[in-house]
């Protein structure tokens, strides 16, 4: 898999500009590790993986004790310096495959929809795992190959044909010449974080979607949220995304 426009990927993504949706996000990350943690969050430090444009960090140093965000995108970390200064709160530019920190540096590391654009997923989460405390927490939210709507390019079922065929298909349809992303299954999912235990709150989330501030995903009550609260019940393979809570093992 090669790296391709990821270097520059907030030049093409609006989306790492949007202010509202990156706020959304964060806002649910928060809700998430406030009701895991269930104590005070202010003493907590936070690393970013793939922060690209610092929004969502900017958001969470609101909350914690200290916030870095890292991601390989030099623009995006450049724009996040110009537009963010705080005294918790810094941008790195560098790899989530070779993470610049000491180990056990975090007590929460995010990882928010970025390993399918990351060449090894296996060293990436070789690294969150090096620098995560022993008692500390990675936040994980990722989506399956197995869904309707590919995110990045809203193609029906881009991710989930051969990769051969993904690049024919943006050429005709995007005037795009490369599918750089690539998604895994919930079971590729599962085997990529084994040297975790996962605690899943993906149901937990579209059952209380108010709670956990997903709301602007999932509206409490509609026919989307009956949809995904019965796929995650009897056929969580095929949700279209997970957000889990992982721990080291060996505690």
């Amino acid at each position: 898999m090669s790296r391709g426009y990821q270097y520059g990927y907030s030049d093409i993504e609006f989306e790492m500009h949007d202010v509202d949706s990156r706020q959304k996000k964060a806002s649910t990350m928060v809700a998430v590790l406030n009701d895991y943690i269930n104590g005070p969050l202010d003493g907590l430090s936070v690393l970013n993986v793939g922060g690209s444009t610092g929004i969502i960090d900017n958001y969470l140093s609101e909350y914690f004790l200290s916030v870095i965000g890292i991601d390989i995108d030099e623009k995006a970390i450049n724009s996040a310096r110009d537009n963010f200064s705080k005294d918790n709160l810094s941008f790195d530019i560098g790899d989530a495959m070779e993470l610049p920190y000491e180990d056990e540096t975090f007590d929460i590391v995010i990882s928010s929809h970025i390993y399918e654009h990351v060449p090894d997923t296996g060293k990436m989460m070789t690294e969150i795992y090096r620098v995560l405390k022993d008692d500390g927490v990675c936040y994980f939210a990722g989506s399956n190959r197995i869904m309707w709507d590919e995110p990045h390019y809203h193609l029906p079922l881009l991710s989930v044909v051969p990769v051969f065929m993904s690049h024919i298909y943006l050429r005709a349809f995007r005037n795009v010449d490369y599918y750089y992303e690539r998604h895994l299954t919930y079971w590729g999912l599962k085997k990529m974080v084994k040297d975790f235990k996962v605690i899943d709150y993906t149901e937990k989330i579209i059952l209380n979607p108010t709670k956990y501030e997903t709301e602007y995903m999932i509206k409490p009550g509609s026919l989307k949220a009956k949809l995904a609260s019965w796929l995650t019940k009897y056929v969580m393979w095929l949700s279209p995304g997970y957000i889990w809570l992982l721990k080291k093992r060996d505690l």
